[in-house]
């Protein structure tokens, strides 16, 4: 498994619940297109699970 994952939004959260705009501010997106890269862990997978209607993870 990889150290870090990079990711970035590619769906508006427009229409979305509160908590799925909450996971995504959470992993540091706020803006479409924007690439973020952390460092993997089962936490932040997890979160990525949740909206991965939302982002695009390119490994």
């Amino acid at each position: 498994m990889k150290e870090t994952v990079t990711f970035s939004m590619i769906r508006s959260s427009i229409g979305s619940t509160q908590k799925v705009r909450a996971i995504l501010t959470g992993l540091g997106l706020s803006k479409m297109h924007r690439k973020v890269t952390r460092k993997n862990t089962k936490e932040l997978r997890g979160m990525l699970a949740k909206v991965q209607h939302l982002v695009k993870i390119e490994d």
